[in-house]
């Protein structure tokens, strides 16, 4: 059972077909609220049915303006609202710096970067006054602990969540000098022993940054004080706190949930 309350509260999850983002939304819905799972691949209709009644799943391309309208309007008319917004959906290529190719990068540009930056943009719209969703609210973004460290192989990656934690700074400066009533915050999630963490360790050490992916792996665990890699529910935990009045006064914030690994 949640310790927070977020019964009443309506959620939209970018990326929430899978690894953190489905732990989000699980999450989410543990603590009472509805949520819409807005993702492109199919599974997120499953996640929308296993979460149960009243839950929602919009078909979402991030990087498209016009994809963001229409799930935004699908989510307010089907959830009756919009309360919490979560711009979880991220993309990560490896590559050392001089084999970088130009269309990885945009890639990662366009799904970190854009994509944070049209949640944001209709998540305000929805949310402040005279938005179909109006009442004010909060929105989370999902950063990275790769914008804190050095770590090789991850550079573009880690430019695009430094970015993220400008852009939730903004965000918040102008949601409060506009009275949109909008918290915005965003978490810095350490490495998980997930798809996309094996993914990575396994692809420096084929770039030959370590001798193999548990060296990989060794190595994050050393940097980090906590002594060990994250956990979903370690994550999870940190965000329904931001999604909850719990952290009311709590706004434009960067909170690393990464074990220290990024201090």
């Amino acid at each position: 059972m949640s310790p927070y309350d977020l019964t009443g509260r309506r959620a939209l999850v970018t990326g929430g077909a899978q690894g953190l983002g489905e732990s989000y939304a699980r999450a989410l819905s543990a603590a009472g609220a509805t949520v819409a799972i807005a993702d492109l691949q199919d599974r997120g209709a499953e996640v929308a049915s296993e979460l149960g009644e009243g839950h929602h799943f919009v078909r979402l391309d991030v990087t498209d303006d016009s994809s963001w309208q229409a799930a935004i309007d699908s989510t307010v008319a089907a959830l009756g609202g919009l309360d919490i917004v979560v711009n979880n959906a991220g993309l990560e290529i490896t590559s050392l710096i001089t084999d970088i190719n130009p269309d990885d990068a945009k890639k990662m540009l366009n799904v970190n970067v854009l994509g944070t930056v049209l949640g944001l943009k209709h998540g305000l719209r929805a949310m402040r006054p005279g938005g179909p969703a109006e009442g004010g609210g909060t929105i989370i973004n999902v950063a990275s602990v790769a914008a804190t460290i050095a770590f090789p192989g991850i550079s573009v990656y880690s430019a695009t969540k430094s970015a993220i934690d400008r852009l939730t700074r903004v965000a918040a400066m102008e949601s409060g000098k506009l009275g949109y009533g909008v918290r915005v915050n965003c978490i810095f999630p350490g490495l998980v022993p997930n798809a996309m963490g094996a993914g990575l360790a396994n692809d420096v050490s084929e770039l030959g940054l370590f001798d193999s992916p548990d060296a990989a792996v060794a190595a994050v665990v050393e940097l980090t004080p906590s002594g060990r890699l994250g956990e979903e529910k370690d994550i999870t935990d940190a965000l329904m706190f931001l999604a909850s009045d719990e952290s009311r006064f709590v706004n434009g914030a960067a909170l690393q949930v990464d074990g220290g690994m990024g201090m």
